[in-house]
């Protein structure tokens, strides 16, 4: 048997690099610092000068924010570690075998973080080792963003700087009206309420915020995010009234994509809204800003200001039509590769 006969019966594996944010290694200021430093130098993160932006970072922020952010982090924090890691390799594992089971040849999935460990070099290296020569990268960000997704490809093209054969990529730059992927999310939502046996006054969709002038430049995020949002409200039946969305987690002086969600649930409990639901549909894994920022923080703004009943529903996580989603997905951006298996 030749080379080329051999190549066909045995061909190399399909790489997958799912992709999060990322996370600190522990909920410590130390740790809180070094992943603060790696996440905020990012100008994908933070549009400023850069020597301007040293100054500030290094002068005010990475020596009081880490404190502050390690109290955040301990209040989530569980016994296996950081809920957003722990989740993420979950998926990795799941999306291995749905994969395996339904392409022709190998596959194989690394999970990697766009800060932090596992980073996106040590993935790709994995993927390659592997002899992974052609490789899809899977960011977990239904709404594409400079700030998430643009960062990713940043972070994937400059970790392959340099090496002899890179090999075949494609990257799908977001999800935002996927049928599965709003179908989950709506199921999610449904299912609370049958749960519960009634449902809120209002459903809030509240996604994570860029500053507004990322949007005027032509950042599409906002829109998407509205996109989704009214997807899942048509599939749940909701009345115009009955739903809003809002960005939350902004940071800085400038002004980000309004409504914020602290003010909006601020104003909702003062205009005597007795019972909201929030949901993060950007987030595809519990994070500190799902579980405390939303979870905690904005729960106690919203019963100070007069509501009665606030309840956060979950990320799709690890939820099955969540998984079936992701995997659809991958395969559909596989097309070509997965066909010319399926014909030898």
């Amino acid at each position: 048997m030749n080379d080329h006969q051999d190549g066909l019966r045995h061909p190399p594996p399909i790489g997958v690099l799912l992709t999060n944010m990322g996370t600190p290694e522990a909920p410590t200021p130390a740790a809180l610092r070094r992943y603060l430093a790696e996440f905020l130098w990012d100008p994908r993160i933070v549009e400023m000068p850069r020597l301007l932006w040293w100054l500030i970072l290094h002068g005010r922020i990475l020596r009081t924010r880490p404190r502050r952010s390690a109290q955040a982090y301990q209040s989530i924090w569980t016994e296996r570690g950081s809920p957003l890691l722990v989740t993420t390799l979950k998926q990795g594992e799941l999306l291995q075998r749905l994969l395996g089971e339904r392409l022709p040849g190998p596959v194989r999935v690394e999970v990697a973080m766009r800060y932090g460990a596992p980073s996106i070099g040590d993935g790709l290296e994995r993927l390659r080792r592997a002899g992974c020569d052609r490789i899809l990268v899977l960011p977990l960000y239904p709404q594409y963003s400079a700030t998430t997704t643009g960062s990713t490809f940043d972070a994937v093209t400059a970790a392959l700087t340099g090496v002899r054969r890179v090999p075949e990529l494609r990257f799908v730059a977001g999800y935002h009206d996927d049928a599965g992927y709003v179908r989950s999310l709506a199921n999610s939502i449904r299912e609370q309420w049958e749960r519960r046996g009634t449902r809120p006054d209002r459903l809030l969709f509240s996604f994570h915020g860029i500053p507004r002038k990322g949007w005027l430049d032509g950042d599409p995020y906002p829109e998407q995010c509205h996109a989704t949002a009214r997807l899942v409200a048509r599939q749940l039946g909701l009345d115009d009234e009955a739903w809003q969305v809002a960005f939350q987690s902004r940071f800085g002086r400038a002004e980000w994509v309004t409504p914020y969600t602290d003010e909006t649930l601020r104003g909702w409990g003062e205009q005597g809204v007795a019972a909201v639901d929030v949901i993060c549909p950007g987030f595809a894994a519990d994070c500190l800003e799902t579980l405390e920022e939303i979870g905690e923080e904005n729960r106690r703004r919203f019963l100070e200001a007069g509501g009665r009943s606030y309840h956060y529903i979950p990320a799709l996580n690890t939820r099955e039509d969540h998984m079936e989603a992701l995997a659809a997905l991958a395969r559909r951006h596989m097309r070509g590769w997965v066909d010319a298996r399926e014909g030898d």
